[in-house]
C-alpha cells in the first residue's frame, strides 16, 4: 500500500457521531430490518469505497457464497481450494454440488492456475478461488481458463476488503465476489457479508434470493434464504467505514515491524507486498521450516500460547481433511502437496489496529528468541 491511504469522505456517511445516536435514530424510524435506511446507505457507501458497481449486504459471510452459486445456477462440480475457511467448501456442498480440490500456489496461497485445467471434467461448471490473506489470485490466468471452458468464476474474497491491483478493485474480477464482515476482519459489521456483482439485473436476482426468493408480496421466484442484514449492524458498519483507512494503515505499520524483525531469521518465511497491490493487512502469516528454525510450527504455536499470545494455524487442517470431504479422490494429500506443506507450516500472528507497541515487541521477541 502506498503511504497515502484512502480517505472516506462520502456524503452517504451519517452525521451522527456515535452508535448510541444511531440506535436512537433507528428506533425513531421504527424500521429495524428488511432494507431499511441505514442498510441502503451502507450498500451505497460500500460501492463507493470499494469501487464496485453493485453490492448486496448479507447477515454473514457464508450466505453470500451459498447465494452466489444459486444466482449463477451452478451444478455438477466446482473446482476450489482446500486451503481456506471451511465455509468455502460448505457453500458448495449445501448447493448439492461436488467440490473438486486442487493445489495452491505458494507465492500467494491461492489456487494454482496450473492445476485448474487438469481438474476440469464434463461436469465442471465453475471455479471458486480464494484471495487468501487478501493476496490476489492470478485472476487473469483463472479467467482465461474459465473463458476457454465456459466456466463461471466466483471469488471468495472474505479477506480482500479494499484490496486493489493497479488502482482497480479485485472485487470486480470474475462473475461474482463475496465478502465477510465478521468481527475478526479488517472491516466488520460485527457479523455480516456482501456479494458483489456487475449488473443491475444480477443484483435484483441476488436481492430476491437473500429474502426467501420474494419478488413481491405474492410472488416467489426461487428457493431463497433469509440472508438480510439488520439496521443495527448496517449502522455499525457505517461508523466503522469512517475509520477503516486508519485501521489498515496501523496494520501496515505492524506488518512492517514484523518483516523487519523476521527478515533473515532462519526458517521463518512471510509475504512481502505485491507490486501494484493495495493490501489491507488483514492477516500476517508466517511459515515455519522446522529444520531451519529449530522447532516445529506446532512447537512455536504452543510456545506463543505459553506467553499468552494467540497465534492461529490458519488454515489447518486443510478442508480436504475434514470428514465430509476426505473421501473425495481430490482430497488425497498426494494430490495436494503444496497445500499440505503450507498447512503444516503456517501461523497467523496477532495484527489489528488496537495492538499495542508493547505487544508487537512481545510477539517479535518470542519468535526471534526461539531457543529460550
Amino acid at each position: 500500500m502506498s503511504s497515502s491511504t484512502l480517505t472516506v469522505t462520502s456524503p452517504l456517511l451519517p452525521d451522527l457521531d456515535d452508535f448510541n445516536e444511531l440506535l436512537q435514530d433507528i428506533w425513531s424510524r421504527k424500521w429495524i430490518t428488511n432494507q431499511g435506511h441505514y442498510h441502503e446507505l451502507l450498500e451505497q457507501a460500500l460501492c463507493e469505497y470499494l469501487k464496485v458497481p453493485f453490492l448486496s449486504l448479507f447477515t454473514n459471510g457464508t450466505i453470500p457464497l451459498i447465494t452466489a452459486l444459486q444466482a449463477l445456477d451452478i451444478k455438477g462440480e466446482v473446482i476450489t481450494t482446500p486451503f481456506s475457511f471451511v465455509a468455502t467448501t460448505h457453500s458448495i456442498w449445501w448447493n448439492g454440488i461436488k467440490p473438486v480440490f486442487v493445489d495452491i500456489d505458494p507465492a500467494n496461497c491461492g489456487i494454482d492456475p496450473d492445476r485448474i485445467e487438469e481438474a476440469i471434467t464434463p461436469k465442471t461448471t465453475a471455479v471458486m478461488p480464494v484471495h487468501c490473506y487478501g493476496k490476489p489470485c492470478d485472476t487473469q490466468r483463472i479467467q482465461a481458463i474459465a473463458d476457454r471452458y465456459g466456466l463461471k468464476v466466483i471469488y471468495d474474497a472474505a479477506h480482500a476488503f479494499g484490496v486493489e491491483v493497479n488502482g482497480k478493485s479485485i472485487l470486480n474480477e470474475g462473475d461474482l465476489s463475496t465478502l465477510s464482515f465478521h468481527a475478526t476482519k479488517v472491516y466488520n459489521t460485527v457479523e455480516g457479508g456482501a456479494l458483489v456483482c456487475h449488473s443491475k439485473e444480477m443484483k435484483q436476482k441476488i436481492d430476491y434470493l437473500r429474502n426467501f426468493g420474494f419478488e413481491d408480496e405474492v410472488t416467489v421466484v426461487g428457493p431463497g434464504i433469509n440472508g438480510k442484514m439488520d439496521e443495527m449492524r448496517a449502522a455499525y458498519g457505517l461508523l466503522n467505514l469512517r475509520q477503516v483507512d486508519d485501521a489498515i494503515e496501523t496494520r501496515h505499520q505492524i506488518a512492517l515491524q514484523y518483516r523487519k524483525a523476521f527478515r533473515g531469521v532462519p526458517g521463518i518465511r512471510f509475504f512481502d507486498d505485491m507490486p501494484g497491490v493495495r493490501h489491507n493487512y488483514s492477516y500476517f502469516p508466517i511459515f515455519v521450516d522446522a529444520e531451519q528454525y529449530g522447532m516445529t510450527r506446532d512447537d512455536l504455536y504452543a510456545k506463543l500460547r505459553e506467553h499468552q499470545i494467540l497465534g492461529r494455524r490458519y488454515f489447518y487442517p486443510l478442508i480436504s481433511r475434514f470428514s465430509p470431504y476426505n473421501s473425495l479422490s481430490s482430497a488425497s494429500t498426494e494430490h495436494l502437496p503444496v497445500a499440505t506443506r503450507i498447512a503444516d507450516e503456517v501461523i497467523c500472528l496477532p495484527i489489528h489496529h488496537a495492538l499495542s507497541q508493547k505487544d508487537v515487541e512481545r510477539v517479535i521477541n518470542v519468535i526471534i528468541s526461539r531457543n529460550n
